[in-house]
């Protein structure tokens, strides 16, 4: 049975991280830049990656992944190889380095730091030759080098229909960053940490396990719905990733100031991604004064406030084994398929959320279960689902419960448990 390495568990406990897309696109109010943009256009009057990293850090984010490169090839960093890049921008007169300023921000708020790497480049004229996989690595060598800690490297699978033919060497990029950044994770549409969800919606499916298979499939050529679900028989421990922005696009445009999803829509995404064994990378773009807009800032902070209050309070602790509500993923409990677990809280109280955690460590066995409440007299159903993984969070109308019972139906090998909670949703929800 596949198991997840020790950087892929730690990724995955982090749960919400945050994309900052921001380049010249910014500025030219495009999604995908075309390479013929001016550095000029690069200029923004306010930067502050402070301000960026500081509001994630409010709102409960582990790590941010900035656009270093995007489609359009143009440089956050003043790299070497390239004139294409923030050197000659207006910005603090060409002397300026995006990326370094998120890395030292990142820091200072104790965030990991990742980077967005984008392959297909509409810009540099090696592209589609294989000089340009070494221009490639020669970039990929200063981000991983320059920065310090590099906790996710983005190798982005997009491109358009009519891109020149061009054959990456994705085995010697992951190479570089093993070889470089050894704790990193990596993520593109098929690992090989971490995989594309397969829609950027923000949904990972009900049914989801982080084994899949990889044979005939790579980067930009995958199946979205197989990645969607995974699969139990899959030879590899490589978990999806949703990336969703913030607002109907990836980079900032001010027609979308209107747009940007409420708390309530985010905390959605939560139980959409998070709740089903994913981890959520929320897209928040810096905007042309180079600052995260109020109201996106206002919409995850108060995204954070209402997971807070939901799960603030577990009514399963002390009425549960200690192991199963210690908030520690290595302590677990092995159940029997078809033996319940029952919970009695002793008195009636209400719930609408309940939380289960496998202790994946030991990979990912949960294939179905059912969830049942006592009420006074016989038991009746509350939710049958299928897969657990990193953490299964399930939604339904308010009950008042005096005990409840877990029954594993199916599962793949002895089913270990690892946590288990009974909330009450916050009226913010």
């Amino acid at each position: 049975m596949p198991k997840p390495s020790e950087r892929q568990l730690l990724w995955q406990q982090m749960e919400t991280t945050a994309f900052l897309h921001f380049t010249v696109n910014t500025f030219t109010d495009k999604e995908w830049g075309d390479g013929t943009e001016d550095p000029k256009v690069f200029n923004p009057t306010h930067l502050d990656a402070r301000q960026w990293i500081k509001a994630l850090k409010n709102a409960g984010f582990k790590m941010a992944i900035i656009t270093a490169k995007h489609h359009d090839g143009f440089c956050l960093w003043p790299s070497k190889y390239t004139e294409h890049s923030v050197k000659n921008s207006p910005w603090k007169n060409g002397k300026g380095d995006v990326v370094k300023e998120v890395a030292d921000a990142c820091r200072e708020y104790g965030l990991k730091f990742g980077v967005y790497l984008s392959p297909w480049d509409r810009h540099d004229s090696s592209y589609g030759t294989s000089s340009y996989n070494t221009y490639y690595k020669n970039l990929l060598t200063e981000l991983l080098t320059n920065y310090g800690e590099v906790s996710e490297v983005w190798f982005d699978g997009a491109k358009g229909e009519n891109a020149k033919d061009m054959e990456y060497d994705f085995e010697g990029y992951w190479k570089l960053v093993r070889q470089l950044q050894p704790k990193a994770v990596m993520f593109s549409d098929v690992g090989p940490d971490v995989r594309w969800v397969g829609n950027e919606s923000g949904n990972a499916g009900q049914t989801c396990w982080s084994t899949i298979n990889t044979e005939g499939m790579a980067p930009g050529k995958a199946d979205a719905k197989y990645l969607n679900t995974g699969d139990p028989n899959g030879k590899y421990w490589i978990p999806p990733e949703t990336d969703v922005s913030i607002r109907p696009g990836w980079f900032y445009h001010m027609s979308e100031n209107d747009k940007v999803k409420s708390p309530k829509e985010l905390v959605n995404l939560y139980y959409e991604s998070v709740g089903h064994n994913s981890l959520l990378l929320l897209n928040i773009p810096p905007n042309r004064e180079g600052l995260l807009s109020d109201k996106d800032i206002a919409n995850v902070t108060g995204f954070r406030n209402i997971l807070d209050e939901t799960f603030k309070n577990n009514l399963a602790t002390n009425k549960a084994q200690s192991s199963l509500t210690d908030k520690n993923l290595s302590t677990f409990l092995s159940l029997k398929v078809n033996q319940p677990l029952i919970i009695d809280f002793k008195k009636p109280v209400e719930i609408d959320r309940v939380m289960l955690q496998e202790n994946i460590s030991a990979g990912q066995r949960i294939e179905k279960a059912l969830l049942e409440y006592w009420d006074g007299k016989e038991w009746n159903k509350l939710c049958e689902f299928t897969t657990v993984g990193y953490k299964r969070l399930l939604r339904f109308n308010m009950q008042t419960i005096q005990k409840i019972k877990l029954t594993i139906l199916e599962s793949r090998e002895t089913p270990q448990l690892s946590e288990i909670g009974f909330f009450k949703a916050s009226a913010k929800e």
